[in-house]
């Protein structure tokens, strides 16, 4: 099969942030509902973070949040993101990571010929009190994909010994 690579610096992100999506969406499709669903940390305080479902309905919102953080520094039209997704099932969490990874192509689909230092000097401070540049919040997406999928990881070893 051959491989197209999308053009330009936000391209090469959005490749990136594309296969960090398919790893998680191929995790989760394995799952079966009850352990997709189960509690699996219930000593945490972040609600995000009890189950594989909440997780990946954090992951599909902060991927809009910061799909919009751009759309909002360039003036471009964005859509408010939800506080809840339909991921009750692995196929439906599927389906809405592929939806939020459309909005994001969306996003960058008119500035693949921004280069590095038209990226760097888009300054955007996140709900989180930092700032990024464009470059800077596209990996933060790209990580955040990689570390849901790694807590993911240890919650199915942990509901295999229930």
């Amino acid at each position: 099969m051959k491989k197209t690579y999308r053009e330009g610096e936000p391209g090469a992100l959005l490749d990136e942030y594309e296969r960090a999506t398919e790893e998680l969406k191929n995790l989760i499709a394995e799952l079966s509902e009850p352990n997709y669903k189960a509690i699996a940390d219930s000593v945490t305080k972040d609600a995000d973070c009890v189950s594989i479902q909440t997780i990946m309905n954090h992951v599909v919102r902060a991927g809009y949040g910061y799909a919009n953080y751009i759309r909002k520094q360039f003036g471009d039209k964005l859509v408010e993101r939800n506080e809840n997704y339909e991921v009750s099932t692995p196929t439906a969490a599927c389906l809405q990571l592929d939806a939020m990874l459309a909005y994001t192509a969306d996003t960058l689909s008119n500035k693949s010929e921004l280069k590095y230092d038209e990226l760097s000097k888009n300054i955007m401070k996140v709900s989180w009190g930092i700032n990024y540049d464009v470059e800077q919040l596209l990996e933060h997406a790209i990580v955040h994909i990689l570390r849901h999928r790694r807590q993911i990881e240890k919650f199915i070893i942990v509901l295999q010994k229930k």
